[in-house]
């Protein structure tokens, strides 16, 4: 029994220690066919990894580019199948070269975002992937010479159209045709991001004075990018250049983002060789919830940034334009025309007003560091800083129940270097449907005005520690030749610290206006600190703790 039990144990040891080998050698041959298969796999990827990350292969001995085409006609066109590729002897797509394949790519690119890249594209390839309606659209590197305007189709969204990180520049040629170099309208979730747009001015610019009774829009040709009725727009790291008309016109969209743009050497001239209000940003049309932010616009004929409507037209509103600088504007830097609750805060500027031999005299277009038109309410200007304004600092045409904070603008010049000075800050209203009324203009400092430093009319005004020095530069005590304007009717209308009109475009005399603790100096200005128009009464509004300096001006 013991012998038995003995053999027993030991013919299952045995058994045992066989099967343990046995285990051991297959897990060694996985473990070797393991190796070779990823050596295999790692040897394949080594050998085609330009295929990787290339976009289109100009090897016409392989069928990658075949495949790379039927997975990007997937990705661009899902749920549309009636491609019939000439390799394939014009079988139906679904039918060609193992279908899941592509399918796959096709999926698994558009959940990684992956582009359409361009390199070495011709503009007519570039014209091709902007029929896209929807994903990302990566130009090529280099200059893309554009005869034709690229139009994005109606009813895109959600489409981005980039750059490439070598530098891209679209280039209008010399007989370029159409209202932008890239246009867009009816679309959603718009974005152009890191690339160049030259406008080439010196061929495209026609001399053209402002519009009639029509859009900006419907009316000036050779634009850079032009976007209408779009819902969901960003323009993102895109520099203008050379551009004969709008580097950026918006009109009747919303949620707009600007930027980081940068816009230099553009805008045209009219027939008489001044600027026409072209060159900078403009949105329009009833444009709402808009941004305008850090960007850089130099060597601009017509305003920086702006918003316009016609006066039948939604006004726009909810924008804020802030952190831009400017330098070398002809017309404006910034105006806010026909809009309701627009904040304009912490942007520079110098030189508003500037080449002079190109400002607009002849239509009304002086000069202003923060100008505006229409009708325009809950808004406010604040912490803006200006230098060298040849014409006035801020213009409130239209402005009512809002803000004006914080607001610096200096000249250090001669008065012969401002032809077109004027006061520091202007009341009006020249559009019917509004008042000027409950306007707080507070704490903004005003250092050298060629004539007065402030124009009051209206009510319920709260003017209050402004410091307006250096005013009446022209010294219009004395140059009578110079400061002729209502000189008969109203002499003090020029040579004055604040001064209570009567009104301005409409009669609307200054009352019920606080005005105190604000420091006012300037050439004779102890004498002609705070005046009232004839027939305006001073007591009529409440003068209180105001300091007027002798100073004898520059």
């Amino acid at each position: 029994m013991k012998k038995l039990a003995g053999g027993a144990l030991g013919y299952s040891g045995s058994a045992a220690l066989l099967s343990m080998r046995f285990r051991e050698f297959a897990a060694r041959r996985v473990l070797v066919g393991a190796v070779c298969v990823l050596t295999l796999f790692g040897l394949n990827v080594y050998v085609s990894l330009k295929l990787f990350g290339c976009e289109y292969t100009r090897s016409s001995r392989s069928t990658e580019g075949n495949f790379i085409a039927m997975s990007r006609l997937r990705m661009e066109h899902s749920g549309q199948l009636e491609w019939r590729p000439y390799w394939a002897a014009r079988m139906p797509i679904q039918h060609t070269h193992s279908p899941l394949m592509p399918a796959t790519v096709a999926a698994v690119g558009t959940q990684a975002g992956w582009t359409a890249a361009l390199e070495g594209a011709s503009e007519g390839a570039v014209r091709r992937a902007l029929a896209r309606t929807t994903g990302t659209v990566r130009l090529p590197a280099g200059i893309i010479e554009v005869p034709v305007e690229l139009a994005i189709p109606r009813g895109a969204h959600d489409l981005e159209v980039t750059g490439d990180p070598a530098g891209t520049v679209l280039r209008a040629t010399a007989s370029f045709q159409g209202r932008a170099i890239l246009s867009c309208r009816s679309a959603a979730r718009i974005r152009f991001s890191r690339f160049t747009v030259d406008g080439n001015r010196a061929s495209l610019e026609r001399r053209a004075g402002l519009p009639p009774y029509v859009a900006f829009a419907g009316f000036y040709s050779n634009n850079g990018i032009l976007v209408e009725q779009a819902a969901g727009l960003t323009i993102q790291d895109v520099s203008f250049r050379n551009v004969a008309s709008f580097p950026i016109l918006v009109a009747a969209s919303k949620d707009v983002l600007i930027q980081r743009v940068v816009i230099e050497d553009s805008g045209s001239r009219n027939e008489k060789g001044k600027n026409n209000t072209t060159g900078g940003i403009l949105l329009e049309e009833g444009t709402t919830d808009f941004r305008v932010e850090d960007c850089r616009i130099r060597n601009v004929r017509g305003n920086g940034i702006w918003t316009h409507s016609l006066y039948k037209s939604p006004r726009n509103q909810r924008g804020r334009i802030a952190g831009n600088q400017f330098e070398n504007i002809g017309r404006d830097a910034i105006q806010v025309g026909h809009a309701v609750a627009v904040t304009v805060t912490d942007n520079t500027g110098k030189r508003i007003g500037y080449p002079a031999g190109e400002v607009d005299v002849e239509n009304g277009g002086f000069p202003v560091a923060i100008d505006t038109a229409g009708n325009v309410e809950r808004s406010f200007y604040s912490a803006n800083h200006f230098e060298e304004i040849d014409g006035k600092c801020i213009d409130l045409d239209g402005f009512h129940h809002g803000e004006v904070r914080d607001n610096v603008c200096i000249n250090r010049g001669r008065p012969e270097d401002y032809p077109f000075g004027n006061y520091g800050i202007v009341m009006n209203n020249a559009n019917p449907d509004m008042k000027s009324e409950w306007i707080t203009i507070a704490d903004n400092e005003i250092d050298g005005t060629l004539y007065s430093g402030m124009l009051v009319i209206g009510s319920n005004h709260k003017i209050v520690r402004n410091r307006l020095r250096n005013l009446n530069l022209a010294r219009c005590n004395d140059n009578r030749a110079r400061c002729t304007w209502l000189l008969a009717t109203e002499p003090e209308f020029l040579r004055s610290g604040i001064y209570l009109a009567r009104g301005a475009a409409r009669p609307d005399p200054a009352r019920a206006n606080r005005i105190e603790a604000n420091e006012v100096s300037g050439y004779g200005i102890a004498q002609h600190c705070i005046v009232a128009a004839p027939g305006v009464s001073l007591a009529a509004n409440t003068v209180v703790g105001n300091r007027c300096g002798v100073s004898s001006g520059k």
